[in-house]
């Protein structure tokens, strides 16, 4: 028996080179003016990678990535995992400081950027990191290097360029239980964790996303959420290289861009957190556009309220929806809700995926009984290895012997999960505890609410009050005591909302995540004199 390394191998690399051979002509990145077949994108990657390797970079090293969306992200990606670099993709919507922090932590020696964050990664390099030298990526919009490009910043399209690669990439030498990438968690505590994921954790979540979410080699999937978070790179991009569908990259989530692009590409498959669905629905230009071709449709991030939900079903009728609800630590699909499913468990998370097993249990690991309400909990070949360089919280993490996800949930009779909150939005009042995302989905109820967050705000009686931030659609007009009196015919006397605050938009990170955090420490104040 042989034990050649190359025989047995799974990585990232050697998936696309797969699909490359079985649909080399194919359709495969579309971004811009790019277009790039599957045996192009692979030659590119194999060209960039070697281009890598005869600059020096080496198995294992850490390659930051701060960039938006585009062909260069996608080729740079696939290119580290043929080198057997680790990847650290950064939140371009981070100051530097934060930035530099996440690089500095992580040991980034050198960083990706494309021209419109070039500033931003020097700034952030300068916070005492390890960087010497960075990498420009072409982007949706600009595809040469800029003729003043400073000296210590090599060019994707030269080391790209096939009569420059003085020699081929070496084959690789490791497996699929090689790091592959740190993504550092948004998280809710003052510092980011770095979750360290390996070859086959991500592979086996492919697998997971692509039975589950029955994706299809045929289908032409739209990556509009930001790549460097991993629900658009490894629940879609990843699935797509991996069955060679057709995948258009955009950096734009504007319904004034994305619209557009489903007609034009005749797009059948698309991720969307709520509060970007919630925005399409919302367009002017939602019915001047033929989106006939949506099969497919996917949220996250957070519970799609059911309103909204009915209203998709009602104006796309052929899209099917799926709910997939997870986190960074498990790659990062965890349990799915099926369209079958969507009217008959409005609001659930579903099930676990078929590469995971979900407990809920109470502080002492049992399992609680069907309706109480838990802690989240998963084992799973996708869970990360540990956060970087960080014992104590991996330790946390994993007590046990299962990992601690920090969400709440409840299992009903048939074995699906609710998602009740993150433990840090459960609001405490008056004694009792608030499920932010109940008085959410009364409140999506109520004619002329366009979005909301519920919050809990300090209160000098209640300790927190219940406070509803609500977002209006156009031309609507409603007071604070019509949507406190809404309410109050809804819900237990002690989840009303004591307060109610009216604003032009919710803030948001580029996945579409809503910033409670952000709306607590603006309108904290709010109660001080009651």
């Amino acid at each position: 028996m042989t034990n050649h390394p190359a025989l047995r191998r799974q990585t990232l690399a050697d998936l696309l080179h797969r699909t490359a051979a079985r649909l080399p002509n194919k359709p495969g990145i579309l971004c811009g003016d790019t277009c790039w077949t599957w045996a192009q994108f692979d030659a590119v990657v194999s060209r960039l990678a070697a281009g890598l390797h005869a600059q020096g970079l080496a198995k294992g090293e850490h390659v930051g990535v701060l960039a938006r969306n585009s062909h260069g992200f996608a080729a740079l990606r696939f290119a580290l995992a043929r080198l057997g670099a680790v990847m650290v993709p950064v939140n371009f919507m981070l100051n530097a400081d934060e930035a530099g922090y996440i690089l500095r932590h992580a040991g980034v020696k050198l960083l990706a950027v494309d021209s419109g964050l070039a500033a931003l990664g020097r700034e952030a390099a300068k916070r005492d990191t390890q960087i010497s030298r960075f990498l420009w990526l072409p982007s949706e919009e600009v595809s040469e290097f800029p003729k003043d490009g400073a000296a210590d910043c090599l060019d994707f399209n030269l080391l790209a360029a096939t009569d420059l690669v003085q020699s081929p990439c070496p084959e690789p030498d490791f497996n699929s239980h090689h790091l592959l990438q740190i993504v550092y968690t948004s998280g809710t505590e003052s510092l980011p964790k770095g979750a360290m994921l390996t070859h086959g954790a991500v592979i086996d979540q492919y697998v997971s996303c692509i039975v589950e979410g029955e994706m299809a080699e045929g289908d032409t999937v739209l990556h509009a959420l930001p790549l460097y978070h991993c629900a658009q790179l490894d629940v879609f991009l990843g699935p797509s290289v991996y069955l060679g569908s057709t995948s258009v990259i955009t950096a734009k989530p504007t319904p004034e861009n994305l619209l557009p692009l489903i007609a034009q590409h005749r797009i059948n498959q698309f991720f969307l957190p709520p509060t970007v669905w919630i925005g399409l629905l919302r367009s002017p230009l939602f019915e001047l556009h033929d989106l006939s071709s949506l099969r497919k449709g996917y949220y996250g991030a957070s519970i799609m309220p059911v309103a909204v939900m009915r209203e998709l079903i009602e104006r796309i009728p052929q899209m099917r929806l799926w709910n997939f609800y997870g986190q960074t630590e498990i790659a990062p699909l965890a349990t799915v809700l099926k369209p079958e499913d969507q009217l008959r468990k409005p609001g659930s998370a579903g099930r676990p995926a078929i590469n995971v097993e979900t407990r809920v249990v109470d502080e002492q690991m049992n399992d609680v009984r069907v309706g109480e309400v838990g802690e989240i909990v998963h084992r799973s070949s996708q869970l990360l290895l540990g956060y970087f360089h960080d014992p104590e919280r991996t330790a946390a993490a994993f007590e046990g012997g299962w990992f601690h996800s920090g969400d709440l949930g409840v299992i009903d009779d048939e074995g699906y999960l609710s998602v009740v909150d993150r433990k840090k939005d459960m609001i405490k009042t008056g004694g009792e505890n608030v499920a932010s995302r109940e008085v959410e989905e009364a409140l999506y109820r109520l004619a002329g609410v366009s979005e909301v967050a519920v919050i809990g705000l300090p209160h000098p009686r209640w300790i927190e009050a219940v406070t509803a931030v609500v977002v209006l659609k156009p031309g609507v007009l409603l007071d604070e005591a019509a949507v406190i009196a809404h309410c109050a015919g809804q819900l237990a006397h002690f989840k009303v909302p004591k307060g109610v605050v009216f604003v032009g938009a919710l803030p948001k990170n580029p996945s579409g995540k809503l910033l409670k955090r952000d709306l607590r420490l603006r309108f904290e104040g709010r109660f001080d004199t009651a």
